[in-house]
């Protein structure tokens, strides 16, 4: 839905219930991860409780838990998991809190581990029904390999000597073998490499070979249409699909001529697809427009049909029957289970999708486009939620620098968002230079720039919303988690415009990051700003905690002190710089919590001193705001 001045608000406030903080963390179940397994579907779901993963399935009876004693599952391969659940015949093979592979039989509710190494990772976790074994990325030693694991535990390492790799694809007849790796210092969303090889009938790899895209690029999501190999690629500007035809030891790559659209996001876990094959014929595919998540059925003809358009962001796309099944979300209802009947493209719920308030409406995603007004300016897009009406007022604004810095943020219901909106916030969320989604040169257009590109693009877009009349430009606060925040910290530097700001465990001096952080990400930074030995001036002017004293709003941290990714000195130097230089600054620590918050009251809490904190300093916003807390 556009933007527009003059749009009503999502909610009236005298029949809204107000969502406290505890409703807002507790209530907001979310599903991933879904497989089909010996014609069945499971799914990872979430305990709002607990912040644990539980294996879920569906029956004739209808959704349910795969109880588990003691069982919880997270892959935590590369920091941020992916790939933790695959099932077949044999069973349901997962990855446990602990990092062991398991096999749940999900009729008894029971499960045994078929690893045992300590000190390893593993995910992107794929089943060979064949050999009756699973297929795995592991990560142990500082090194990762790709391996298959028999039901008995014995575990062979099918290739090795790639820096990182991605979850593998296993061919229809069980002969060929797909995967993706990429090498230090790239991430795996500016340039990576397609492999193919043979699996003999000792199930043993041969003939791994590289099978290079014509020019540069990044490759997602290998699959195959039986046995023809199918690949997300951007080396033509875009994550489009392209089948690879391999033949007397040459490779071409072949389009499949969809729309200049990016059909996945960035992969920042292992496991994700959004694209698969149809039964009969064609293809279910997903892709990105204006932020917004479409999902196309594809027929061999090539006429296309839009399926299920009231959701907005679609992901596990797997077939199934005459069905495509898949985790959708959308900005009214919780997480869906939703199956798409290829015939007619009718969706149909088949677990969760609840509303996602009790009681009236939620605040709905507006989108909003900024213009680009100077020679090296892009166009901008975000979502813009309106709070609920004030009259005679127009209301401060949280301007949102979402994490990552290459990814994106999605018009999918966020209780959080929901909390501020009630309270008299407007909310906006920007997909600024550097998120994925728009193409491979908007992605890309961070590179060397960030804490320039991404805090002018937040700047750009205060001030259209103030010159819209959708926001006072005098209360307006700049808030991220992780880069986000880092993004937030050099906004209040750069610019005297904000009247607070928060970072939410955010990186604050990208230099001793650099020498602390996870592999994974360990040449991200040079990426982002370039090298530190080559442009040393860079790296001190883009470095918040040296310019503390240049920070005139009042700031609020929050911190887990089990954080592995933005390690906890980055907040301590931080709020010790501004308290040196006489600023005023917030701190709230969290001894238990690592990077993102996973306990409700946690999260809450943090909300709780968000809204003190943004109440104080945005003084007369609201007459009625020590009635909302």
């Amino acid at each position: 839905m556009p933007i527009t001045p003059d749009c009503s608000s999502g909610a009236d406030a005298l029949e809204t219930e107000l969502i406290s903080a505890a409703d807002a963390c507790a209530g907001h179940t979310q599903r991933g991860e879904l497989v089909v397994g010996n014609h069945r579907l499971f799914w990872l779901q979430s305990d709002p409780a607990t912040g644990t993963n539980g294996l879920w399935q569906l029956t004739g009876n209808g959704p349910g838990p795969v109880t588990v004693p003691g069982l919880a599952i997270r892959s935590r391969i590369n920091g941020y998991g992916g790939g933790a659940v695959t099932a077949s015949a044999d069973g349901v093979f997962v990855v446990s809190e602990d990092q062991q592979i398991h096999l749940v039989d999900p009729e008894r509710c029971c499960s045994r581990p078929i690893t045992r190494r300590q000190a390893a990772a593993y995910g992107g976790l794929v089943a060979d029904p064949i050999r009756h074994r699973v297929l795995a990325v592991r990560d142990v030693g500082g090194a990762q390999q790709l391996v298959a694991i028999d039901l008995n535990g014995r575990l062979d390492v099918l290739h090795a000597g790639q820096d990182f790799y991605g979850a593998p694809a296993i061919s229809g007849d069980g002969t060929r073998l797909a995967w993706v790796t990429w090498q230090l210092p790239d991430m795996p969303w500016l340039r990576s490499e397609l492999w193919l090889g043979d699996i003999g009938a000792a199930g043993t790899l041969t003939a791994a070979r590289p099978l290079r895209a014509p020019a540069e690029g990044s490759v997602q999501q290998p699959v195959f249409d039986d046995n023809r190999l199918w690949v997300l690629s951007d080396h033509d500007g875009w994550w489009q699909p392209w089948r690879l035809d391999c033949r007397g030891g040459t490779t071409q790559w072949c389009s499949a001529g969809a729309p200049e659209r990016d059909h996945a996001n960035a992969p920042w876990q292992l496991g994700e697809c959004h694209h698969c094959p149809l039964p009969g014929g064609g293809w279910a595919r997903v892709h990105y427009q204006s932020g917004t998540a479409e999902l196309w059925l594809v027929r061999p003809d090539g006429t296309r049909t839009r399926a299920a358009p009231t959701f907005t962001d679609f992901r596990h796309l797997r077939a199934v029957g005459q069905r495509v099944v898949c985790i959708a979300r959308s900005s009214t209802r919780l997480d869906a289970v939703l199956g798409i009947d290829v015939a007619s493209g009718e969706a149909r719920l088949l677990a969760g999708g609840e509303p996602a308030m009790a009681s009236g409406q939620p605040a709905l995603p507006l989108d909003f486009d900024v213009p680009a007004l100077s020679p090296g300016q892009l166009p901008l897009h975000g979502f813009f939620y309106r709070p609920e009406a004030r009259s005679g007022h127009r209301p401060p604004l949280i301007l949102v620098a979402h994490g990552g810095p290459t990814s994106a943020a999605y018009p999918v219901f966020n209780p959080q968002v929901q909390y501020w909106c009630q309270r008299g916030f407007a909310v906006a969320e920007v997909n600024y230079r550097g998120s994925s989604g728009y193409g491979r040169r908007f992605r890309l257009a961070l590179e060397g720039r960030w804490g320039e590109a991404d805090v002018d693009d937040l700047e750009r877009t205060a001030d259209y919303l103030s010159c819209l009349g959708l926001v006072d430009p005098r209360q307006v606060c700049v808030q991220g988690r992780s880069s986000g925040g880092y993004t937030a910290l050099m906004a209040l530097i750069r610019s005297r415009r904000f009247a607070a700001g928060a970072s939410l465990y955010g990186v604050t001096d990208p230099l001793r990051l650099r020498a602390m952080t996870h592999r994974f990400e360990s040449g991200y930074l040079d990426w982002l700003l370039g090298s530190p030995e080559q442009f040393p001036e860079r790296w001190h002017a883009r470095t918040p905690r040296h310019h503390a004293d240049r920070i005139g709003a009042p700031v609020i941290f929050f911190q887990g002190g089990l954080d592995n990714v933005v390690v906890p000195d980055q907040t301590r130097a931080m709020v010790s710089a501004l308290k040196a230089a006489g600023r005023p600054v917030e701190l709230h620590w969290f001894d238990d919590e690592g990077h993102g918050f996973r306990r409700p009251a946690s999260q809450a809490g943090m909300l709780e001193w968000l809204y003190r904190f943004y109440r104080r300093h945005c003084a007369k916003f609201n007459e009625r705001a020590p009635d909302l807390s």
